[in-house]
Parts: structure tokens; sequence; C-alpha cells
């Protein structure tokens, strides 16, 4: 049996992309619903404050409703919770998230651009060149899942195709079925992650096995069988990711991503963190570096700079460009993508611990590079709390870098880090906008540009 069900009339949409609505002076968040219907939802969990549930009748549509083009979506129970956005017209989700980082920008940093940026938008669909698969075997039905789970639920979708992969992955899930089936060890491999790049010029696909057993002699010639039969490359996970290694000496042992407009190839790991979306990255740092604008006799630091998906592409530009990041094995392959890309004399990389960086850290730079002209700051989903407090500390008097270009993946700390140094250390929010980095989901990609406020 189903919960208890309600109709009201939805006033917003929230971060997460649920409609917002109130009933007996409580916030109702409705999964499926968009602002300006009127729903009759399903109650699935009660506060008291709050409550949420799911869209299960439509009275009044809004014009911004669309039928999602993957039968796996919707608002029948067992929907894939990959996308949950797939019911609203791609230009209308652009809309909201700006108005998601808006409000974020807003509410919990209390600052508003004096520019927003025009959102970077890339293709709508098999635009995911990265997915993490769950792969489930079920005994009781003698069979294999692999997916998504469902929405708001530790469930795997019984999913048969996929929009926004490339289509020969989307064919590829039925088969895959079969295969971890027939394996020994299918009910000791909880996921398959996807990974999307070239090699020499020529786009190849890897599937990285996650297994908590080591495979038998059988399940290493089913394995090899089938990327052979479907020319994708195939490579085992026992434990971290750094431990994913292809399954034969003929695999490739890495992939490459391409920055054309400044002329870079940037090797990776199938189990690296990249962004999904080549084509939206591409454009993502070609903004961030107009916006930057680095000028030939520039010295520029790239917090958390990971691989260089920023470094490289800058240092094409500016005079020098430091790579900060937290990971010493990523910095050390982060300087051999510079080697690779004849730009070693113009970038270093440095491991250092990111949230506890400070005033000092940042003198210590100064003092060993000379004056720090621009920023670019790309931190993980809590942010670079300890990155801003030090750079709003700064005073203005001590040579602040003129231009700080921050990308983040979360609308909240963006806000509350670009509030501290708005309120507290004096910088200007010049500009900000979104990046439709996964179209179709609630996730928000944006950009902001910060300068040093102007004397009075």
């Amino acid at each position: 049996m189903g919960g208890e069900r309600f109709e009201v009339e939805v006033e917003s949409l929230d971060q997460e992309g649920r409609g917002v609505a109130h009933r007996d002076g409580k916030a109702v968040f409705i999964d499926g619903a968009l602002a300006g219907e009127t729903v009759v939802y399903e109650r699935q969990r009660q506060k008291a404050r709050y409550e949420s549930g799911r869209a299960v009748i439509l009275a009044h549509e809004s014009a911004m409703r669309v039928t999602p083009r993957c039968p796996h979506a919707g608002l029948h129970l067992g929907a894939c919770g990959g996308c949950s956005m797939q019911h609203i017209d791609a230009r209308a989700q652009v809309a909201v998230k700006q108005r998601v980082l808006e409000d974020a920008l807003w509410h919990v940093g209390r600052v508003r651009p004096q520019m927003v940026l025009r959102p970077i938008v890339g293709p709508a669909w098999r635009y995911r060149h990265r997915a993490r698969f769950t792969s489930r075997y079920i005994a009781k039905k003698g069979g294999v899942l692999i997916g998504f789970h469902e929405r708001a639920s530790s469930y795997v979708a019984d999913i048969r195709q996929c929009e926004v992969v490339p289509k020969k992955i989307s064919d590829l899930l039925l088969p895959l079925r079969e295969l971890v089936c027939e394996l020994s060890m299918r009910d000791r491999m909880p996921q398959i992650e996807l990974a999307v790049g070239t090699v020499s010029g020529h786009e190849a696909i890897i599937l990285v096995f996650r297994v908590l057993q080591p495979p038998t002699d059988a399940d290493r010639m089913l394995l090899l069988e089938f990327g052979r039969l479907h020319a994708v490359g195939i490579w085992l996970q026992p434990a971290g990711p750094d431990s994913a290694a292809p399954l034969a000496s003929d695999q490739p042992r890495q992939l490459e991503l391409s920055l054309p407009e400044f002329g870079i190839t940037l090797p990776f790991s199938p189990t690296d963190f990249t962004q999904v979306n080549h084509q939206a990255n591409e454009v993502l740092v070609a903004r961030a570096a107009r916006l930057l604008a680095p000028e030939p006799r520039d010295v520029v630091v790239d917090f958390f700079c990971g691989l260089g998906n920023f470094t490289l592409p800058l240092a094409t530009r500016a005079s020098h460009v430091i790579g900060l990041e937290g990971s010493a094995s990523l910095v050390e392959r982060a300087s051999r993508a510079a080697q690779l890309n004849g730009l070693r004399d113009r970038t270093t990389f440095e491991a250092r611990n990111l949230s506890g960086f400070t005033s000092d850290d940042w003198h210590e730079l100064v003092q060993r590079y000379g004056a720090i002209d621009k920023v670019l700051i790309d931190p993980p989903r809590d942010g670079a709390l300890a990155v801003v407090q030090a750079l709003s500390a700064l005073p203005p008097e001590s040579g602040r870098p003129s231009k700080i270009v921050y990308v983040s993946c979360n609308p909240a700390t963006l806000a509350r880090d670009c509030g501290l140094m708005v309120n507290q250390g004096g910088w200007t929010l010049r500009a900000a906008g979104v990046v439709n980095m996964f179209p179709h989901t609630s996730h928000v990609e944006s950009i902001a540009l910060l300068e040093p406020a102007s004397d009075p």
C-alpha cells in the first residue's frame, strides 16, 4: 500500500529539482512536480516541519513539462534515479539551475553577482563519458540487474537502456547482465565503472569491474572475450581506485581527454576524476581562461588542480602556473602531463593540505614565485573555505591577485565562500553563471569571477 494522498499547488522547485508546496503550515517536497502545477502527491516521509512524497496525479500541468525520452524515467514506482529532470524541457532545466545558483548566492552568501553569465550548455543526450553502474545479483530471481538506483531507494532500477550514456554502452546493458550472471563472482561484483576517452585520437571505452574476490581463469576468459567481442577495454579493481588495472596486457593503460583550443592532451586513468561531459568541459575551461585573462607575464595559482584540467591550458597563456593539490599521486601525474604537453618549464605542481591552507602558506608561495596575479579555485563539493579565508585575510596593500575564478559543483558552498570574500574580505562578485554539465539531473555546476573591491 502507498502512503496518504493530498492535492496541492506547487510553488517552486528546490535545489534537488523537487516541487515545493505547503500544506497545513508545513513545506512539502514533491518528486516529479513542477512549479505552477496542481498535483496529487503520495506522502512518503513525514517530519514535524516538512514532508516529502512523489506526484501521482497531475491535475494541472506546467508548460515546462515534457515526456521523458527514456522509458525508465518518470513518476512510476521503480523509476531510475539517474535522471531526476527528464520531465522538464531542456532549456527550462538551465533556467531552473540558474535560479538555484542565484538563490543560493543570496540566501546563503548574502551576495549577488554584478553580471549573470550566459549559461554553458552542451549536448543534452549521450553526454556522459563517466558513469558508475551498480551490479546486483538477485539470487531469488536468478538474475543480475545493472544500472542506477531507483529514485530515493537502495534498489537497482531494472533498466534496459540509458539515454545519457553513449549508445554503445546503452546497448551493452543487457549483454552485461548476461556476462555477470555467468561469472563465479557475480555476487561479489558491486559496481561497473564506465570511462570514455580517446586512445591515439580514436574513441575508446573502458569498463572497470569492482571485484571483491579474485576472478577464476574461467571468469577471466569470459571477461576478455566480452571485451574483444564488443571492442571495450576491461579492467579489474580489487581495492581502492589506484588498484584498478587492465585485465590483459593488450588493453589500453590510460585514456586521453583533449582541449583542442589550447592544444592540450590530458592523460587519465578510468578511475580518475574527470568531468563527465567532455564537450561542456571544453567550453568551461575556455570560459575560465577568458574570465581570468592571464597575461604573458602573469603568475597564476590553480587550487585543487587535479590532473591539470585548468592548469595546463592556463600555462599556454601565462608565464607560470602553480598547481596545488592534496593528492601526491595526482601531482605526479599532472607533472607528467605538463611534460607531455611541453609545459614543464611553465608549471609547478605541489601536494598540499588545502583544507588547512593559511595566509602564511600564501606568503610562502609569494616569496618563492613572486607576486601572484591570478587565482583559479576548483574544489570538491565541500568548497574551499580555508583557501578563501586566507585570501580574504590579505590586506589590500599586500598585493592581492587581480582576479579569482571559482569553479564549483555545489552552489551552497560556492555561495558560502563568495559571501565570505565579499562581506568580510572586501572582494566584489563581478559575475556568476551555471554550467549544465549534467543535463536531466539536479546537479548544478557553476563558475564565478571575483575581483578586489574598488577603493571608495
